[in-house]
């Protein structure tokens, strides 16, 4: 598991404006690029190789009416089965992605928001983490690993968030446009690198606000004013110096 410790300001800087991967080079680079070899070239990552969307990318959905159902199982703990067509905003590189049919099983951890508006509607929002438990290829029957063994990815997975809840947290204490702020960001360890973690899971006055990660141009937060990311990101700069 990832630290925190600190280290050398002038070497933590460095870091924290330089986001992991060679992907932004590459991004950078003149002339016009076939975006599906891009996307189907094989790449590596913690010593391990993969292939689709470079790690940093980013893809917006929008999500159709969808179908919301939840049974109260105990006092603060319940069932929930959602289902919905989702679409991209905007279009696929030709050429890149899977075929029609590929099928995906991922496991979602997520905090979710809600406000009652009146008496039939609720305003929601989630933020949180999804993992590639498994996927079937659209010319196969069977999936890319047997149950059990997704069952052992998925305790791994949650042993890492476990140990990384019970980590340090870095202590956020700022006010912003006359608001006292008080809370912590959770460093997500998969994004640790050398000491210095570059995506927080973000907790303000008791509120969890979502995930905030450093980019090449600046911190950025989904959902959250520009103004209050950008202070939230100080604070974390100024813990790594």
């Amino acid at each position: 598991m990832a630290t925190t410790a600190k280290r050398k300001p002038e070497t933590k800087k460095k870091a924290l404006e330089e986001p992991t991967l060679e992907i932004e080079k590459k991004r950078q680079a003149p002339g016009k690029k076939d975006l599906s070899k891009s996307y189907n070239a094989f790449k590596q990552y913690g010593g391990k190789q993969y292939t689709g969307m470079a790690i940093g990318r980013s893809h917006h959905w929008e999500y159709d009416q969808g179908d919301w159902k939840e049974t109260k199982i105990t006092p603060d703990l319940w069932e929930i089965f959602y289902a919905v067509t989702k679409r991209r905003k905007g279009h696929a590189p030709k050429g890149s992605g899977v075929p029609v049919g590929t099928e995906y099983h991922w496991y979602i951890l997520a905090h979710q928001n809600v406000k009652k508006l009146n008496a039939n509607d609720y305003s929601t929002e989630m933020s949180g983490l999804k993992f590639k438990l498994a996927h079937k290829r659209a010319d196969s029957d069977k999936w890319s690993t047997k149950a059990p063994t997704q069952r052992k990815h998925l305790v791994k997975f949650l042993k890492e968030i476990i140990a990384q809840l019970e980590s340090d947290p870095i202590p956020l204490t700022f006010d912003y446009e006359g608001v006292h702020y008080e809370g912590e960001g959770i460093p997500i360890t998969e994004t640790c690198h050398e000491g210095v973690c570059y995506e927080l899971s973000i907790t303000l006055n008791d509120k969890n606000l979502g995930i905030i990660r450093c980019a090449k141009s600046g911190w950025k937060m989904d959902g959250v004013e520009e103004g209050l990311v950008k202070a939230i990101g100080n604070q974390i700069f100024l813990y790594f110096e």
